[in-house]
């Protein structure tokens, strides 16, 4: 599908969208916010990114390293097109990490955080080899729900829209046609039936209940309703004098207290899988005659168990959706209620953007691959559950789009990473580097030395570098499983000097304590010995005024000659740069988030050490065990406290 044809299935809507967004009095440009300037080589990049954006180029590369900024770099991009924008991550952690500097840069614009909503998340399978079947299991986060419907919704309203995203934005969406259509406009002044718009909310999936307020839920009072947005924290009122809105205010819902006075109010819809009562009714034919023609199918095939097995869940199904519009996995149905061709890509979150929209694609070495991934696993899983009657064959068609629908959707895009992968590089138009720390920082200094004697030689650096209160990482080819986040905050606070993983040390760690990074088996060619993991392991180093790298390895391999050479060539650049402007390098200094509010958190339950002891003899183990690990926790905290006050005391 091209970006023309995928603008034209919802042209209808998307005239009045346009409209809207273009309208909307909150729209404003772009306005990045920023104690500090453009430095090195950013304003260089800048400048060349945005000149090939307005010059149509479909595709670039911004080959940035570690520390150059490349986040910025994106921020000063988008003010400067001034353009939709959604920024893809290849993980919750790091798109959660670039949400937050771009909220930063941009304070008075629309920055939302779309990834999955699901905490947990066990999907629908089937083993046909010990005939075990995994039911859908899931928790859903909602804040995250909250978060992804105030995205759609600041797309369909206004333009100075900048979304990071993870790849569930290649996961299928409901219809933004009725997404759009079941949009309620209510204004003050109108003449309106309360009970029409009762049950327009519950055509929107709002829950009524008239004794709480809460999120994606409205109350009737007389000629008074009240609801929550699904997206939005305050409240609102709309009260009716007989047929006509009289009043709309914005409201606290849990003081009441009124916020402000509305003129007219757009609600949208509490879930993005929703569809108009005309769709649903055709949805269910459609569904039934599948339901014949594949039942039919399996009978022919002798496969009975299956056939009743599909025909007792798809009936249930479709009462479900005939008698409350929605229905348990109902994303499974999606083909039938939007209606769409067998086969044909699902709507995602990238047709919610205008045709004009700006993709960046951050970390793309580990991004695009994962793009390329998520559509091959997903149809393995569910063809099976297709041939052993647990699914319609429609199910195939809720899925996320495959690589080539993916590339269809992109209208330009600059792939950002500090080591592009051969797609970027083979495709791009232009590469535009930026090497230029603007701390000054060099990439690290590296060494090669026999495997013979590593150990005693990596203990002995370990300890020259704990003497100088400085951090080390070490990556193995031996598995071990760590609690990722939680070490490596402790890491930083000195609770440990030296960290042993496998995949630990690469893309999205920001850890400038760390001066040593010390790579075993360097010479072992494979995934995590390759040149462009090589390189951003290296890069952990890239952050302090010491850093070193030191590579045990016998041989030096194809991978490692390219790693080494590609650093030794970067930090040529960047002295030389040093050296022109007089900047002397140095480390970065950068808080150590949540640490306080966790010391006062655990210090106030000191007292749990009995309530264990109490919780154990009363035979409750799992409460015992759930203190037992806050005791554990707060020990280590303890330790940061008395290590932070000892030179003090001293």
């Amino acid at each position: 599908m091209t970006v023309y044809a995928r603008g034209k299935k919802w042209a209808e809507a998307g005239k009045e969208v346009n409209e809207r967004r273009n309208a909307n009095p909150e729209d404003r440009p772009f306005q990045l916010v920023a104690e500090f300037g453009m430095t090195g080589d950013q304003p260089g990049a800048v400048d060349r990114l945005a000149e090939g954006l307005g010059n149509g180029l479909p595709r670039q590369s911004l080959l940035g390293v570690t520390g150059s900024g490349k986040t910025f770099t994106m921020a000063n991009i988008v003010q400067q097109v001034q353009r939709p924008t959604l920024v893809m991550a290849h993980n919750k952690t790091l798109a959660a990490q670039l949400a937050q500097e771009s909220k930063e840069f941009f304070p008075h614009n629309a920055v939302e955080y779309f990834v999955s909503y699901y905490d947990y998340y066990q999907p629908e399978a089937y083993v046909p080899q010990s005939d075990t079947y995994i039911e859908q299991d899931s928790s859903v986060n909602e804040e995250l729900d909250k978060l992804r419907l105030s995205a759609t919704t600041s797309l369909l309203t206004r333009r100075d829209v900048l979304i990071v995203a993870s790849v569930s934005c290649i996961y299928g969406l409901g219809d933004p046609n009725d997404y759009f259509n079941l949009v309620a406009q209510v204004q003050v002044g109108e003449i309106r039936s309360r009970s029409q718009l009762v049950r327009q909310l519950v055509d929107m999936q709002y829950d009524r209940n008239d004794l709480e307020l809460s999120r994606a839920k409205f109350r009737v009072r007389g000629d008074v309703i009240e609801l929550v947005p699904a997206y939005e924290e305050a409240a609102v009122r709309i009260q009716f004098f007989g047929d006509e809105v009289e009043r709309i205010v914005q409201l606290d819902p849990l003081t009441g207290e009124l916020l402000a006075e509305l003129p007219q109010v757009a609600i949208y819809p509490a879930n993005h899988f929703v569809t108009t009562r005309d769709k649903l009714d055709l949805a269910v034919v459609g569904i039934r005659e599948e339901l014949e023609w594949r039942l039919r199918e399996l009978r022919d095939a002798g496969k009975i168990l299956e056939a009743a097995r599909l025909e007792s869940r798809t009936n249930y199904d479709m009462e479900m959706l005939q008698e409350t519009g929605f229905c348990s996995g109902v994303e499974n149905y999606a083909r039938h209620l939007s209606q769409r061709p067998v086969g044909s890509a699902p709507w995602t979150l990238l047709d919610y953007f205008p045709d004009d929209y700006l993709l960046f694609v951050d970390e793309s070495h580990m991004t695009l691959p994962q793009v390329r991934g998520m559509y091959h696993g997903d149809m393995s899983r569910k063809k099976t559950l297709v041939e052993f009657g647990f699914r319609l064959p429609s199910a195939l068609d809720n899925r996320p789009l495959n690589f080539d629908e993916y590339e269809e959707h992109i209208n330009q895009v600059v792939y950002v990473s500090a080591t592009p992968g051969p797609f970027e590089l083979q495709h791009s138009k232009q590469v535009v580097e930026q090497v230029i720390r603007p701390t000054g920082l060099l990439d690290p200094t590296l060494e090669v030395l026999p495997t013979k004697g590593q150990i005693d030689d990596l203990l002995a650096r370990i300890k020259e570098r704990i003497e100088r209160a400085e951090r080390v990482l070490v990556t193995t080819l031996t598995k071990q499983t760590l609690d990722r986040i939680e070490i490596l905050r402790d890491l930083r606070l000195g609770v440990y000097d030296v960290i042993v993983g496998i995949n630990l040390l690469r893309e999205g760690l920001d850890l400038p304590e760390v001066s040593l990074v010390a790579i075993l088996d360097a010479d072992k060619e494979g995934y995590l010995r390759s040149d462009t993991s090589m390189i951003q392991t290296i890069g952990r180093a890239a952050r302090h005024a010491n850093g070193h790298v030191v590579m045990y390895a016998d041989r030096i391999t194809d991978s490692m000659k390219r790693a080494i050479d590609e650093t030794t060539r970067r930090r040529q650049l960047q002295s030389e740069h040093n050296k022109r402007h007089g900047i002397e390098p140095q480390s970065i200094q950068k808080e150590v988030h949540d640490i306080t509010e966790g010391i006062k958190a655990i210090a106030e339950n000191r007292a749990r050490y009995n309530v264990m002891k109490d919780a154990a003899k009363g035979l409750q183990f799992e409460k015992a065990a759930q203190f037992r690990d806050e005791i554990f926790e707060l020990r280590r905290l303890l330790a940061i406290e008395e290590k932070t006050l000892a030179p003090a005391a001293d």
